[in-house]
């Protein structure tokens, strides 16, 4: 790889890690980079996890220090969310190459509506909010955990949602909590990925560096300005990204 695509990597990843740890769905930007760079749809989705590991451990370990982290409430949602993952890596790493690039780029278009409706309208911090069933907790992480399983572009706001409404967390802590239940699951999911052979370690490697550094740069910023700033870039990414992945750019070289 020459110096400039490495350059260009890591500059990707640092916005990707700083997206993902203020609030989420920075894998519509590096997937499709991925796949961009030649990486079957399936090897880009395995290799994406690479880098979310990393960033999510210098996250984690930010929010720890800054004691942001419900560790005695935290561990249910990340345990369902294991189970999900599984699940979901499994079904991922036999799908068709073509059929994977289609699902991507139909989950980019729903993020594309849901940032336009602003997810995060009805999220206030220090908001009052008793705790669901823990049936209902249990089925609501468990389906985000098949999604980040399979696929996990957008999981951080599904995340966000299901931990401020179903668990009862403030936006900051919530935030903290995500990054700690991607952290679980995500090494699970990278073992299927890799035991098929789906996983390119240099470009995953090279990510994963970026992304360490947006994340240890994201948790220095106040988490409230966060994704407005970003929510424009998210857009125009996730445009240009599904019409990519539905072969509307087929004579464009990327």
């Amino acid at each position: 790889m020459e110096w400039y695509m490495i350059v260009a990597v890591v500059g990707v990843g640092m916005l990707v890690g700083f997206i993902n740890t203020l609030a989420g769905s920075g894998s519509v930007i590096s997937l499709p980079m991925l796949i961009f760079l030649g990486l079957p749809a399936n090897v880009a989705n395995g290799t994406n996890r690479v880098a979310i590991l990393m960033q999510n451990v210098v996250g984690v370990t930010s929010f720890h220090r800054k004691k942001k982290i419900d560790y005695r409430r935290g561990w249910f949602p990340s345990l369902i969310a294991v189970a999900g993952s599984l699940v979901g890596a499994n079904i991922a790493v036999d799908l068709n190459e073509d059929l994977m690039e289609k699902l991507i780029g139909v989950v980019m278009v729903v993020m594309f509506f849901v940032i336009i409706y602003k997810p995060n309208r009805w999220i206030r911090e220090n908001q009052e909010i008793k705790p669901g069933k823990w049936w209902m907790q249990v089925i609501v992480f468990f389906l985000i955990g098949i999604y980040g399983g399979l696929i996990q572009a957008g999981v951080g706001i599904f995340l966000l949602s299901a931990l401020v409404l179903s668990a009862g967390y403030d936006l900051v802590r919530a935030n903290a909590l995500k990054l700690l239940v991607v952290l679980a699951y995500t090494p699970f999911a990278l073992a299927l990925y890799i035991m098929n052979d789906q996983v390119w370690w240099t470009y995953g490697l090279i990510l994963g560096a970026g992304n360490m550094i947006g994340a240890f740069l994201a948790t220095k910023f106040a988490l409230h300005w966060g994704p407005k700033y970003i929510r424009y870039i998210l857009l125009v990414m996730i445009v240009v990204s599904a019409l990519k992945l539905f072969g509307v750019f087929e004579l464009i070289p990327f």
